[in-house]
């Protein structure tokens, strides 16, 4: 009796904690935003603000675009969906990221970082690569500073492209957009975060959104730009933790092409794509001196 007794309790007892772990994983996990999608991670907002996909994240969703329903009457009814049909994207927005390719770091100032005789083929491959693709180039932006801008020449030499849509940007001129976590211990820059972070986002918000009602086609935008940008675009477009920049390395004269969809919705369809170029040109360091130049 004294034994059973015992396994009666044991079983209670086991029963309860098992009870109230159920209560309370069920409180945590069991909303709609709090569901457990595998085993190994949480989707658990509370902890993880990235969880969730924020679908208003370039204040462009129609239905914050006009005024909501005021009463149930059929004419506010048709009203509403009348001003949401006017405002919704109906096109794909693509955008083509080319980071600039092999430069020599040369002297202080930007006047002196040219390409390098590598780099200048790496940026040829690129051109070609991109005129394989046989899109209509509705925009293309090349960062100021002297590499994207040696970058961008040769490359335009390979495409074809309206000279009015070519926009000049000191927007996305290289930098440092944000403290990466993990930390860099060799690389500390306090101001240069505190200086270039309102820019590069600044940029990031200017280019970065969904197409507009009134665009009937997709369109391509071609950047011309630097790694620390591009990495931190890519993490801001997807919603990755924008921290997380430094984790991504792309090569030299690399591709990235980012979809943003009508719904919002943002796709990548490659990230540093430098398969178009035979293996002796890949690099994505500044080369230094004594080894000299290629």
């Amino acid at each position: 009796m004294v034994a059973w007794s015992s396994v009666r309790k044991f079983t209670a007892i086991a029963l309860g904690t098992g009870a109230g772990l159920g209560a309370y994983l069920y409180h945590r996990l069991g909303s709609d935003e709090r569901k457990v999608h595998a085993l190994w991670t949480i989707s658990d907002t509370t902890v993880n603000p990235y969880a969730l996909w924020d679908s208003n994240w370039d204040y462009r969703s129609p239905r914050y675009l006009v005024k909501p329903i005021v009463n149930t009457s059929t004419q506010e009814e048709n009203r509403y969906n009348d001003d949401i049909e006017r405002v919704t994207p109906r096109s794909v927005r693509h955008i083509i990221l080319v980071r600039h390719a092999e430069y020599l770091h040369a002297g202080d100032t930007d006047d002196t970082h040219n390409l390098t005789m590598r780099g200048c083929v790496q940026a040829k491959y690129t051109g070609r690569r991109l005129r394989e693709l046989g899109v209509r180039w509705d925009k293309i932006i090349i960062s100021t500073m002297t590499r994207a801008q040696e970058t961008a020449d040769i490359i335009l030499k390979e495409i074809d492209f309206d000279p009015e849509r070519l926009v000049n940007c000191s927007y996305i001129r290289e930098g440092a957009p944000i403290p990466p976590q993990p930390p860099v211990g060799h690389w500390r820059p306090p101001k240069a975060f505190f200086r270039d972070g309102a820019r590069i986002e600044a940029a990031f918000r200017r280019y970065f959104h969904r197409a507009l009602p009134t665009e009937k086609e997709d369109t391509y935008t071609l950047i011309v730009g630097h790694g620390n940008v591009i990495r931190y675009f890519v993490c801001r477009a997807l919603q990755f933790p924008p921290e997380a920049w430094l984790r991504i390395n792309i090569n030299h004269a690399s591709i990235t092409w980012l979809t943003i969809h009508p719904s919002g919705n943002v796709t990548i369809e490659c990230l540093g794509d430098s398969g178009f170029m035979p293996p002796e040109y890949l690099t994505n360091r500044v080369p230094v001196l004594s080894k000299g130049l290629l």
